[in-house]
């Protein structure tokens, strides 16, 4: 079961996994173990609230498919079990990370002095490159 927060989990039986063998280079022991792994989290038939899942859903990430699968690759580690962790790690950071409310923009104006002191400095800038010309005698 992974806890993603006081009343929202993932309960083991909605997680689909599979094992692969890792990429890259890793000598011998790559060639016979599956240390790899694949994790499947389908959004639609989860028991996670409404609003989490239309904010996956709507959430813009190569992870998820256009069925609303997550799938999510760990391959980091020698091991099964530590890939395996790393995995549900990376399914709860992707959870917290489309469920943040981003803080909306307020349109401001620049103060009246703000607008003072760059027009001072742009012109003062202006000067020092002027002043960089060739000298006439």
């Amino acid at each position: 079961m992974l806890k993603i927060s006081n009343k929202v989990m993932i309960f083991d039986h909605e997680l689909e996994w599979s094992f692969i063998r890792a990429q890259g280079a890793g000598g011998q022991h790559v060639n016979k173990t599956s240390s790899a792994v694949q994790l499947h989290f389908n959004i639609v038939h989860s028991s996670l609230p409404e609003l989490y899942k239309q904010r996956l859903l709507a959430f813009s990430d190569q992870r998820i498919t256009k069925d609303g699968v997550i799938v999510i690759k760990a391959q980091e580690h020698r091991s099964q079990l530590q890939n395996k962790e790393d995995a549900l790690l990376r399914l709860k950071e992707l959870i917290e990370q489309a469920t943040v409310v981003q803080k909306t923009r307020r349109a401001t104006k620049p103060t009246r002095s703000s607008q003072k002191r760059r027009m001072d400095s742009k012109s003062k800038r202006g000067e020092v490159k002027k002043m960089r010309g060739r000298v006439d005698d």
